[in-house]
This record gives C-alpha cells, structure tokens and sequence, in this order.
C-alpha cells in the first residue's frame, strides 16, 4: 500500500508440553521455546515495528523463586532488542555461574525468561501512542499465583467507555479509560472472583491453604472466566492470556474480524496471528493448522489438556477482508492465491481504460506488497491476448505465413519494474513545502521502461488516503512521458473508518470521501451533509443496538465510477501532462476472491457490531465540527 497505513499488532503464544530437559536432549537447548518465539514474532514483524513485548512463565516453581518474566521495548528494532536483553542476561548468567551451563533445573530456577508458557506480541504505535506503557504484554500483579494475569491481544474494542463504566459498578477504580486496562481489568476481576470461591469450597473440604494452591489450578474454569468478561466486549479481538499458576488461553471475537490460527503435536501447543509464521517457524504443513472459530478459544491447562470452548455465541463471519488484501502475510497459502485473484478479476476495468490496446501499455505495480495482485492481472493480460491471437490465427487459417504467425504471436503484455522505492526519507524539515519536496523523492523510476505515448497500469493494493500518489507517485510517473497513467487499487474504495484495530480512524483522512464531497459540492447538494449530520446529532444517546449508519447517505446519489474519476482529479494536477485515470475493486469481485473473509465495512459501511455504526457516526460528527480527534 503506498499510502502508509498502520495495523495494531500480532500475537504469538507457545506452550511447551514437555518438560525442559526434553527440548534440551532433542534440540540442545533449553531455551528453544524462547528461541522459537524469537522467529515467530519476526514472522510477523509486518503487523508491528514500533513496538515488541515478551512474558513467560515457569511451572512448579517454589515459594520465593521467579516464575514470571517480562520485557517490552519501543526501541527502532524492538523485536532484537528484546531478545538482545534477553540474551545479555542468559549469558551474563551463565558467565558468572558456569555450572547452569548444562544444567536445565539450575537454568530454570536461576535464569529468567526461561519457561514452559510464553507470550510475544508486536504493535504498531497508533494515534501517537507509542510510549512503553502501550505495549504489550500487560501484567496484572497479585501475591497468590493464580490471581497473576498477562495480557496481550490484537484487538480494539468501540464501547470502551461502557466497560470502564462496568468496571466501576463492580467496585474498581481503574487506573486510566484504555481498552486495553479495562480488558485486562475486567477479566482480573472474574479471575479473582473465581479463585476467592474455589478456595471457599477447598477449604470447607477440608484442605489447608497450602494444599488449596494445586487444587484451584486444577479447578479452575478459565472458559467461564472469560465467558463472564467478555460479555459484553463489542469489538474485533484476537485476546491471548497467561495465568501465573501457567494456565494459557487465546479467545477470538464472535465475528471473526481478528485472525487467530493453532497447531498442536505431542510437544507444543502454539497460536499466532498468522498461519506462515507457524508453518514456517515450526516446519509443519499447511493442513495441519487450524483457524481458531469466532467466538471460541483455545485453553491450555496447567497440566497440558488443551480444549476447543465456545466462550460467545458466533454471530455471522466477518472476518477482516484487509486481512488478506494487506496486512497478512502473502506467503499464506491461500492468501497468496486470493490476492492473485483479485488482480485477475480487476483487468476487464483496466482493459476498458486502455481501450483495449495492450500493445502500447506498460504494466507494473507499487508497493512491493502488491507484486502477487500483479502477477494475477497480467495472468490475465496473457489469457486475453492468446484468445486474441488464436482468433487471428484461425481467421487467417492455413494461409498464414511464418512472418505473419510472428508478428502475431510476438505480441505479449509489456511488463516493467517501473518504479522503485528509496530508503525512507525522514521529513526533517518542517515546512510544508520542503517536505513535499522529500516525499516526492520516495520513489525511484526506471527511464526507458515507458516509450514517449504508453499507457501506464500501475497497480496498488489499496489507494486509501491518496497522500503518496499526489505527491510522489503521479508525478515521478509523468517524468516517463506516457499519454495515460492507470493507478489500479486491488481494493474496493475505502469510505468508512475502522474501529476494530486498524489505523483508518478518520473520514476527512480518505480521498473515497473527499471525492465525494467535492461531487456534492459541484452539484449543490451540501443540504444532504448537513442533514446527515443532524441525524448523527439525534443518535448519539441512543443505544448502540438502535444506531442506524447514516454516513451510507453520503455516498448514495454517486456511482462509484463517479467517486474514482473524481479521485483521479483531485489526484492530479497541472504539473502532470498525462491523464490520470484510477480504478477501484468492485465489492462483488472482492467477495469473489475471497470467500471466507467478508468483513466488508471499510467499504461498505456493514459493521459486524453495533459499536461500529455508533463510531461511523462520531466520526462524521468530527468531520462536520472540524475535530480532528478519533471516533472512539
């Protein structure tokens, strides 16, 4: 995407199933859970690089030794910088203690980080939040283990306000108004709850405090715990737990909208946010991992059981369309072929732009990120040009020459690897017009790769904001002297922020939604804004459940080939010679490609929670204020 858009974070949980010895005799080493979180949560650095956290628990541990670890960082490269800490502090152990060398019991007892239960996270600093406090794993703090709780998830929740106001009914005083501390609060909450009552019912049987510890843990329900607190979490969520005792669980929201994927041998039980990480991290074949359901959850018990529970009622799937245009992985097998299809199904728009003329287009992509959508629309390309060289062949019929046969099949699509992104440039200066000057400089164009009246395809995943295109890109393409530029996105328009973990906060932030306001503005329609707004106004006190999405108004009286050329205006400008054309994904050719992630309401405005209408609206009256602020 060449519009810089930021997703929160990736998840990664491994529980070793076997004791420490084991990994050391096998593998050589009793760090190898650390050392196989270390490359599960590089799989996923694409889903955070502003920020990286790691916890771990050790089992059966005695009274006085540490048996919780954490670290988190917020340095340039987090993820090494975390695991460069934690390898500082095995070593120096070590060195001064040479007899932990070989020895897994003294390792464990001594050394911190070692351990059978392990959490990693990675997060992207949203809205300029990027301080240590923000990152993940949280810890919650409490003398009897099994009240010890580690949090870390992929998620946002868009009725923060409702559960903070929950927590307070039940007694609490939280310390701040974030999702994050009221999940994790809320869930404390139920934990403790449980825990005070099994020792109740532990100690009426008879056993003392000492003998009660093993027991709760064995007891414990931790489906009912989560069960109780997430009831009433509107939101997309992907939330991973540790309890200190070293029970373990990931609960994935009821839609779907977060990713969430397992696999479990004799050895390890392991849950991340991305299915390559595990496949490629643990060597295992794609089969052999499953997609957590919605609404379910995978617990580990202190004694290794694992089970799948239905903690919330699925509700229809919705999981996160983006997902698979963007932000995943495309070594994912079926992403990868998803995203093929997508440049596949978009090439009859292009071709219609061309007229038809493929023989003086070039085509290409921007960023590296949508070189497999490329290869899926010049796929394409290919199989309308033989169709186009057999009807030739075959109307000439057996009189054809050998020139002319040549001069027919040597015709193919043009391909070029036209433009080429810079090192990153960093916007030291502070006026507008010498940072423009910068972000123009992004990208790098190959001359030669375009002749003097080409059409130019360039295809992008997504055109989301459209800052780099204007900026840069259009006019580095112009320098190529082609007579029309095509800028491609393999994504329908985006004209509705998200509210469940993706930095699209914004309506103003999106050229879908500029356009359109242009267009009512050309057409004296500003009276239909207004009352759009006012129907906001007469929702915000309703409940989420009533709130209807009235900015689907907004968009209703233009075509979205009416809202792209408009985009292609506000896109170009006098300093561009060639036209300027841009092409959108159709929202059907999206469900096409990919069938199982339906969650459609950046472009369509179909939130999978009543929360998302209530933010949709907020947002606009934002908009309409001039707040710059977020919706929730």
């Amino acid at each position: 995407m060449s519009d810089a858009i930021k997703h929160e974070c990736g998840i990664s949980l491994i529980r070793l199933l076997k004791p420490l010895e084991y990994y050391q005799e096998k593998y050589g080493t009793a760090f190898y859970g650390v050392n196989k979180m270390y490359l599960m949560m590089e799989k996923q650095h694409n889903r955070g690089q502003d920020g990286a956290g790691f916890a771990s628990i050790k089992l059966d541990m005695k009274a006085g030794e540490r048996y919780m670890s954490r670290v988190r960082s917020i340095a340039q490269q987090p993820i090494q910088d975390i695991f460069a800490q934690i390898n500082d502090r095995v070593n120096s152990a070590i060195k001064e203690n040479p007899e932990y060398e070989n020895n897994v019991a003294l390792q464990k007892k001594h050394i911190p980080y070692i351990g059978e239960v392990l959490l990693g996270h990675v997060r992207y600093g949203t809205f300029g939040k990027n301080s240590i406090e923000s990152v993940h794993p949280f810890l919650r703090q409490n003398n009897w283990m099994h009240r010890n709780l580690i949090v870390a998830g992929n998620f946002n929740m868009t009725n923060v306000d409702e559960l903070f106001d929950n927590l307070i009914q039940i007694g609490q005083h939280p310390k701040e108004m974030a999702d994050t501390v009221t999940v994790m609060e809320k869930i404390g909450h139920f934990l403790d709850d449980a825990v005070a009552k099994l020792y109740k019912e532990i100690k009426k049987e008879g056993f003392n405090k000492q003998e009660a510890s093993p027991l709760i843990a064995e007891r414990l329900n931790v489906a009912k715990i989560l069960r109780r607190a997430a009831k009433n979490w509107d939101g997309g969520y992907t939330m991973a737990g540790l309890l200190g005792h070293g029970d373990a669980f990931v609960l994935r929201d009821p839609a779907g909208i977060r990713p969430a994927y397992y696999y479990k041998d004799d050895e390890v039980v392991v849950v991340a946010s991305e299915r390559p990480a595990i496949q490629t991290v643990f060597n295992i074949q794609f089969e052999d991992i499953k997609e957590l359901d919605p609404g379910h959850a995978i617990l580990v018990k202190k004694n290794g059981k694992t089970i799948i529970k239905e903690i919330l009622e699925p509700t229809e799937r919705k999981a996160c369309s983006f997902e698979r245009i963007y932000f995943s992985r495309g070594s994912d097998k079926e992403i990868y072929q998803e995203r093929k299809e997508l440049g596949k199904l978009i090439f009859p728009q292009i071709l219609k732009c061309i007229d038809e003329d493929i023989k003086n287009t070039v085509f290409s992509y921007i960023p590296n990120t949508a070189e497999t959508s490329f290869y899926g629309m010049v796929k394409e390309a290919q199989n309308y040009m033989n169709k186009k060289k057999e009807e030739q062949i075959l109307s000439i019929g057996s009189k054809i020459t050998k020139e002319e046969l040549h001069e027919i099949l040597d015709v193919r699509p043009r391909i070029e690897k036209v433009a080429i992104k810079d090192a990153k440039l960093r916007t030291f200066i502070a006026q507008d017009s010498g940072r423009d000057d910068l972000v123009a400089h992004v990208y790098d164009i190959s001359y030669g790769s375009v002749k003097k009246g080409d059409n130019l395809v360039i295809i992008d995943d997504s055109i989301v904001r459209g800052t780099t295109l204007k900026k840069s890109i259009l006019k580095i393409l112009d320098r190529l002297h082609p007579k029309k530029i095509v800028v491609v996105s393999s994504a329908p328009q985006i004209r509705y922020p998200d509210c469940y973990g993706i930095d699209m906060a914004k309506l103003e932030d999106f050229i879908a939604f500029r356009a359109a306001l242009e267009l009512h503005k050309d057409r004296n329609t500003m009276h239909i804004v207004d009352d759009i707004y006012q129907k906001c106004l007469l929702q915000v006190d309703s409940h989420d459940k009533d709130v209807i999405n009235y900015v689907k108004e907004f968009y209703l009286p233009f075509t979205a080939t009416e809202i792209s050329d408009k985009i292609g205006v506000l896109l170009s400008s006098t300093e561009i010679n060639a036209e300027v054309q841009i092409i959108y994904q159709t929202i059907s050719n999206l469900h096409k490609a990919c069938p199982q992630n339906l969650g459609d309401w950046y472009f369509t405005g179909e939130y999978p929670t009543p929360g998302g209408n209530r933010v949709v609206n907020r947002a606009f009256i934002n908009f309409y204020e001039g707040k710059n602020e977020r919706a929730y």
